[in-house]
């Protein structure tokens, strides 16, 4: 596993802050060119995802350590950029919600209780599984992904080494091969950045896919705080050539971006 393979950095304990960080951001300079040599998985999951949710489907996430966080990470993010309902994008954390903050040593290794935590969610055929683990090895989530392909749910995963227990699980898998890391073995730092990366990929084409971006902005986002409020008269200025106050008025009158720009169409 590359993953867990040597740093080409050693005694670091006595390296400089200056040398620190110019070895890790020269490392973190690689990624993007991992994940590019993956794009055509990714779409193959893209492609997958939005077949699902156009048909009523939706998206789980599961994943132990630095790799739930970013599942949950991902899935939380998607209603306020996107507009669509909580239950549309759900992260599982092996460990439960608590194992977000605090580590539950052992969790990872149960290869029965994916599927057990996603029985509380009523999982069906028309929902995806995206199984996300750098090692490609957890036991979490190879069990999860195995009986959630025999039930007949997409399955797809974002792993960091190739060949992997979890990729063979997978229909539709992403392989980020990443390599060493900058502290050995060490998988939230450039697998890390290379799973947020895919995530953000996988969940951003798939609802520009299905309706959710007009141009190209946010036309549904949720207007929960007074930024977003003010990004969305902005929008509607740019897009019909208004002044704020009449931006304002509309957005407080039709309560969306877009049902503003409807009702002006």
């Amino acid at each position: 596993m590359t993953t867990e393979a040597p740093s080409e950095f050693n005694h670091l304990e006595t390296l400089s802050t200056t040398e620190l960080l110019a070895g890790m951001n020269r490392l973190d300079h690689t990624v993007p060119d991992t994940v590019a040599k993956a794009l055509p998985q990714i779409e193959r999951l893209v492609e997958a995802t939005v077949a699902r949710l156009r048909d009523g489907g939706r998206l789980f996430y599961i994943g132990a350590g630095t790799s739930g966080r970013l599942g949950v990470v991902d899935a939380s993010e998607c209603p306020p950029t996107f507009g669509v309902p909580a239950e549309m994008v759900v992260g599982i954390m092996a460990g439960g919600d608590g194992a977000i903050r605090v580590a539950v040593e052992g969790a990872e290794d149960d290869a029965e209780q994916a599927w057990k935590d996603l029985q509380v969610h009523n999982v069906t055929a028309k929902d995806v599984l995206v199984g996300i683990a750098a090692s490609g090895r957890t036991p979490y989530v190879i069990g999860g992904l195995q009986r959630a392909r025999a039930a007949g749910l997409a399955t797809g995963c974002v792993v960091c080494n190739a060949g992997s227990a979890v990729a063979a699980a997978a229909e539709f898998p992403v392989e980020v091969v990443t390599g060493p890391e900058f502290i050995t073995g060490s998988t939230r730092l450039k697998a890390g950045s290379a799973q947020k990366m895919t995530l953000n990929m996988l969940t951003t084409a798939t609802f520009i896919r299905l309706g959710y971006v007009r141009g190209n902005k946010m036309v549904d986002m949720k207007l929960s705080n007074i930024k977003l409020v003010d990004r969305g008269e902005r929008m509607l200025m740019d897009e019909l050539g208004i002044e704020q106050a009449e931006a304002a008025e509309l957005l407080k009158q039709h309560g969306s971006v877009r049902a503003a720009l409807n009702a002006r169409a």
